[in-house]
Parts: structure tokens; C-alpha cells; sequence
């Protein structure tokens, strides 16, 4: 450990940049928590994500005895969680952020000369952006489900976390979103750039889903089944599944794997690159 002479010539340690992970895991969740984003970011998932499921809910149930034939197959959990997939790209923007912010503006070089180990940086990162992303996704999901079943009172069929596939649709809701922060992150890394990381995860969400549906009728449906808005559907689907899509743990699995491949990616460039 190096040191410097003070005044009165008693050499003072000077701090060693061998920081441990928790260390890092404090330092990552003061920079997330002090920046405005997060808390723009934080607060549109739950307000859009509860609000427009509300909203759904609300409207359903006004409209249910003049439209009997929307009651076949009616699927309550899904119908409150549908908010999910506005709140998606919220969390997926404060993904990109995480990354992205400090390279706009510099503060990833005094990171890594704080603490050399880039690899180490980089996984407090994830895990501290991951557990909040868990958390407020989680939250945002069963507020969603519990509010919306409230609003779809009789006549309207509602939904309790005991009826079938509910507590499923509702725990995995949440965790595809956190998922989908998880590969924004990666993008992020992988690309530096905010407007460019953003552009490409809404374009993975939004665009590809569009061109995939161009190709061939069964191409469209083989490649469908592994992009993540099917997965999605799946997940919080409780009536039956969807035509050729996988069961809704296996897609979860799946959106998995395309999250620990992006973020090994950005680390690995993250090593390869100059900050």
C-alpha cells in the first residue's frame, strides 16, 4: 500500500482500490438512489403499471353485462396485469441508464480508478440494479392484481392469488419485467450509448415482434415463441396457453439465459474497451 509524508512527516496509508463486492454493492446503490431518473423512472412503473391495469379493470367491468361474448375464456389475472407491459419500458430505460449515465458523463473512469476490477464493479451493478428492479416490479405486479380484481366485482369474474395459475402469472409478471431491466443493462453496456441502447431494447420489444410476423406463416410462429413479448403473454396468460409458445417457465428460462448472455457480453467489453 503506498503513502505520503503529512506535516509532521507520519506517512498516512493512502486507500488501496481493493474494495469488496458489498463495498461496491453501498457505493452502487448511493449512485442509484441520488440521481432524479431513478425516481422518474421508479415512479412511472407504478403509476402506469397499476393505473393502466386499473383503468382496463375498471372498464371491463362497466361494459361486462353488455358484452357476453367477451366472457368466454375471460382471463381476470391477465386482464390487471396488462399494465405490466407499459411498465416494462420504464424499468428497461433505467436499465440502459444505469450504464449508460456514467459514460455520458465520465464517472465511470473515477469508478474504475477507485476500484481497478472491473468485473467486480460490474456485478455490484447488476445485483444492486437487479434486486431494485425485482422489488419495484414485484410490487407494482401484486398492487396491479389486487387492485384490478377489486374493480372487477360481480357480475364481472374476478380472480383470488388461490384460483389457478393466478399466483404464477402475478410472481412471473413481475420477474419478466425485472428480467427485461436486466438485459437493458446489457444493451447498455454493450453499446454505451443511452439513445442507442434504449432504441435497440424498444426495438427487440416493438419492432422485431413486427418483422418476425412478415416472414412465412410457420418461420413466424417458430421465431415468435423465443421473442420476449411472447414470453410475456405467456407468462401472465392463466387460461390455457398460447398457440405455439412455450410453457411459462420454460420462456422465463429462455428470457434468462438472453439476460446472462448480454450482461457476460458487456463485461467482457467492459474489460476490453478504454472507460
Amino acid at each position: 500500500m503506498s503513502t505520503v509524508a503529512t506535516s509532521d512527516s507520519t506517512p498516512k496509508a493512502l486507500p488501496s482500490g481493493h474494495y469488496g463486492l458489498l463495498v461496491l454493492m453501498k457505493s452502487e446503490w448511493t449512485k442509484v438512489r441520488t440521481v432524479r431518473s431513478t425516481m422518474w423512472t421508479i415512479g412511472v412503473t407504478i403509476v402506469l403499471g397499476i393505473g393502466i391495469g386499473a383503468l382496463v379493470c375498471a372498464v371491463t367491468r362497466s361494459h361486462w353485462l353488455s358484452n357476453p361474448a367477451s366472457h368466454f375464456n375471460f382471463d381476470a389475472p391477465a386482464t390487471s396485469l396488462v399494465g405490466m407491459f407499459i411498465a416494462q419500458f420504464s424499468v428497461g430505460i433505467l436499465g440502459v441508464l444505469v450504464v449508460s449515465a456514467e459514460y455520458s458523463t465520465g464517472t465511470i473512469r473515477a469508478s474504475f480508478s477507485a476500484a481497478p476490477k472491473r468485473s467486480r464493479v460490474f456485478t455490484a451493478k447488476a445485483f444492486v440494479f437487479g434486486l431494485l428492479a425485482f422489488i419495484v416490479a414485484e410490487f407494482t405486479s401484486f398492487v396491479s392484481f389486487f387492485l384490478g380484481q377489486f374493480l372487477l366485482s360481480s357480475p364481472a369474474t374476478h380472480a383470488t392469488l388461490s384460483s389457478p395459475g393466478a399466483f404464477r402469472a402475478v410472481f412471473g409478471g413481475g420477474l419478466y419485467v425485472c428480467v427485461l431491466g436486466l438485459i437493458a443493462m446489457g444493451l447498455g453496456t454493450i453499446i454505451r450509448h443511452t439513445a442507442g441502447a434504449i432504441s435497440a431494447f424498444v426495438g427487440i420489444l416493438l419492432i422485431l415482434p413486427i418483422i418476425v410476423q412478415a416472414l412465412p406463416n410457420q418461420l413466424s410462429l417458430d421465431i415468435r415463441r423465443f421473442l420476449p413479448d411472447r414470453i410475456g403473454a405467456t407468462m401472465i396468460t392463466t387460461k390455457g396457453g398460447i398457440f405455439q409458445a412455450f410453457s411459462p417457465w420454460v420462456g422465463m428460462l429462455i428470457l434468462c439465459i438472453y439476460a446472462v448472455v448480454l450482461l457476460i457480453i458487456g463485461n467482457t467489453l467492459l474489460h476490453r474497451r478504454d472507460a
